[in-house]
């Protein structure tokens, strides 16, 4: 099902004759408002060590509740991709990034309330000071180190971190 078949009515005049206009949007035959559907902001983050671990979450809740994670959420409304990232390195591990660096992304489908929400995840490489903070919350249940050799993409729940991660270890280590 295509994510626009849940909106059924014009959500700037309440109109039923809210209508498909093409892939990506509706409109609405009687006011002419027209929703386009783009994807939501979401921002992950490659944190490591001094000894070249990677940080490592485990999800709280749904979706993939109890698999592997990176730290990282939805970008909140008048928020930068980078301000996002940092917030969210903050409320699931306690730590305060001192840079993000923007590396790549990859689009996403993320499954929240019965609805595949079409996503942008950016993925950046973040530096910390001080990792003494470390502690799970908010979204995350576990928070640990691993080594980028002791990675098993797998079991990682989410279909662009594990893409992302993909990409990280063929970058920091040439395989």
């Amino acid at each position: 099902m295509h994510p626009l078949e849940k909106f059924l009515f014009c959500p700037f005049c309440g109109s039923r004759h809210f209508v498909e206009n093409d892939f990506k949007s509706k409109r609405c035959a009687h006011c002419g408002f027209t929703y386009y559907l783009n994807p939501s902001s979401a921002n992950v983050a490659f944190i490591q060590n001094e000894r070249g671990e990677l940080l490592v979450t485990t999800r709280k809740g749904e979706p993939a509740k109890g698999t592997l994670d990176l730290p990282g959420g939805f970008a909140d409304i008048d928020e930068t991709a980078e301000e996002g990232v940092i917030r969210e390195v903050k409320e699931e591990t306690g730590l305060e990034v001192t840079e993000a660096r923007y590396l790549f992304s990859f689009p996403n489908k993320y499954h929240y309330s019965h609805f595949d929400v079409p996503t942008l995840d950016m993925f950046f490489e973040c530096k910390v000071k001080d990792f003494s903070k470390l502690a799970a919350a908010d979204d995350a249940s576990n928070a640990e180190w691993i080594a980028l050799d002791d990675i098993h993409t797998e079991r990682f729940g989410l279909r662009s971190v594990r893409q992302g991660l993909y990409r990280f270890i063929e970058m920091k280590t040439g395989r």
